[in-house]
């Protein structure tokens, strides 16, 4: 009998062991860490704790990764207090007790928001950025703000700003992150949150998803108010979620959007925001998707294109009708850098000027003060090292177009439109579903000098890149791993439609990341004890 009894507790163990499940931080979705919550498992102050140790490890030791600028000090004992209304009221989203980093340029009323720069030292603006409030109410804990090309603008600094130093890829540090979302790219590219914020103003979120080989997304222009953001050109600028899922993009991006007053491009929405992202999440989404293959940005990386070449490949064995190749007009590829660029320089010194007169007094009023003082800052300080590179493209803003020039107003009122009815007369003939690229036409580049040109904003936002292509249209771009070089740099594969077409976007990248499962865990930056664990 005794025998008997132990033989039935061996094999009820033995089925105990056979449904546990294993909860791994750095594979996670936001819904596998609900799922632990809801099973009493993990708690929001354990997964901070989590974080907070990462963080320790390899942003300031380790392999130095700088992503963070600052950390909340307040962290834990917020998630203690999100745990608590958890147990007595229940989560108020998906997002609830989730660590959020927020890229420097976001308005936080409790922390420091200097865009990078030491002519924000310090600065504590008057209120939350729209986004920023948005997370709150849904019970994100903002858990600390990330380093960014300064002022979101310098694909040549490679992540670097004067105030936040030099961040570094996680997959080689001897290499960049892109810019300018590359703290939010390499902080969650290393996990040291769940989720992450960027902007994106010619590839600011896209170029830092490449590099650091996670999920990002440009939206549709007006489907996130721009509230509370440290502008760079309002025409262009946007922002968006960096995940390490498609899955937490779509849990992230409906309890961001709304209507705002403060932002009147955000009345576009209307009708076509959803709460809800989730819910298109389709594994058999490319079956019978039409995806038009763009090949007008190949031959810079042999390694990229062989990649590329593999992920046309994997859709088509998910399903896709492959349309290849599709190209964009001649006067698009033409024109679209100068009416970019013409846009930009005018509308900088303004919107700058608007945001700056939201600050507490002694900081900078407009541009031509930001750079007699970043004239004035030739040595290095305990906290800031000068940054020529972004003083350059402040020169370069500076002597751009007035805004009631019809240089600028040609650009903006015929150029812009122009180069949408070039997007969409390729969607409309090909009848297409999405066009695809390479996000980025090379991997993750080696650090460039902070004297280094600063270029265009973003990753690939200015040259040969196609990325401001979305910024000029307007239209959502979503990115998804699509392998590594033999050097174990990612690569990545963009999903464009037309406007507020992210659900179907993110539909095709969920069914392509699904059936590829891409995405690699850096090497400098691996997990800690305490990430894994069964339950």
């Amino acid at each position: 009998m005794k025998s008997f009894a132990k033989f039935l507790l061996l094999a009820f163990s033995a089925i105990a062991v056979a449904r546990a499940t294993t909860f791994e931080l750095s594979t996670a979705t936001v819904a596998d860490i609900n799922a632990a919550f809801d099973a009493g498992a993990l708690n929001s102050e354990k997964l901070i704790g989590l974080y907070l140790a990462r963080i320790a490890a390899y942003n300031d030791a380790g392999p130095k990764i700088h992503s963070l600028m600052l950390v909340n000090p307040r962290a834990l004992e917020e998630a203690r207090m999100l745990d608590a209304e958890r147990k007595t009221k229940g989560p108020r989203s998906a997002l609830h007790g989730i660590p959020v980093i927020l890229k420097d340029n976001y308005n936080t009323k409790d922390m420091a928001t200097t865009a990078g720069s030491f002519l924000l030292e310090g600065s504590i603006p008057p209120e939350d950025a729209f986004i920023t409030r948005k997370l709150r109410e849904a019970g994100a804990i903002i858990l600390g703000k990330t380093n960014l090309s300064e002022f979101a603008s310098g694909a040549g600094t490679n992540g670097f700003s004067s105030l936040g130093g030099q961040t570094r890829n996680p997959h080689d540090p001897t290499r960049g992150p892109a810019g300018s979302s590359g703290g939010s790219g390499a902080g969650i590219a290393a996990f040291f949150a769940q989720i992450g914020f960027g902007t994106d103003t010619g590839g600011s979120i896209r170029g830092p998803s490449s590099a650091n080989g996670i999920v990002g997304l440009k939206p549709t222009n007006g489907l996130l108010s721009r509230a509370g953001i440290v502008p760079l050109s309002l025409s262009f600028d946007t922002g968006g979620p960096m995940t390490r899922s498609v899955a937490d993009i779509a849990a992230t991006l409906g309890l961001v959007t709304g209507l705002d007053p403060k932002d009147p491009l955000t009345t576009t929405q209307a009708g076509l925001a959803y709460r809800d992202y989730v819910k298109f999440l389709d594994k058999s989404a490319l079956q019978g998707a039409r995806i038009g293959v763009n090949r007008d940005f190949l031959g810079v990386s042999a390694e990229t294109d062989r990649i590329y070449e593999q992920a046309i490949a994997e859709l088509k064995a998910a399903g896709a009708t492959i349309v290849d190749p599709i190209h964009y007009p001649d006067y698009l590829l033409k024109a679209r850098a100068g009416i970019y660029s013409t846009i930009l320089n005018a509308e900088f010194k303004e919107n700058i000027k608007d945001y700056l007169a939201t600050l507490k007094p002694g900081y900078p009023k407009d541009l031509s003060e930001m750079i007699r003082r970043a004239e004035a800052f030739t040595t290095p300080s305990a906290t800031a090292t000068p940054n020529p590179g972004r003083l350059r493209a402040f020169r370069e803003e500076n002597a751009g177009a007035k805004l009631t020039d019809q240089l600028y107003l040609g650009a903006k009122n015929y150029g812009v439109p122009l180069i949408r009815a070039g997007v969409m007369s390729v969607i409309e003939a090909n009848r297409l579903d999405a066009i695809i690229y390479p996000t980025a036409s090379q991997p993750a580049r080696p650090i460039n000098l902070p004297s280094a040109p600063t270029g265009a904003a973003g990753g690939a936002g200015g040259g040969g890149g196609a990325t401001n292509i979305a910024n000029i249209t307007g239209y959502p771009d979503l990115i998804v791993p699509a392998g590594v070089t033999p050097s174990g740099l990612p690569v990545t594969l963009s999903f464009l439609g037309p406007a507020y077409s992210e659900p179907k976007l993110l539909a095709l990248g969920y069914a392509y990341e699904q059936a590829t499962h891409h995405r690699v865990n850096p090497p400098t930056t691996p997990p800690l004890p305490g990430e894994k664990f069964d339950y």
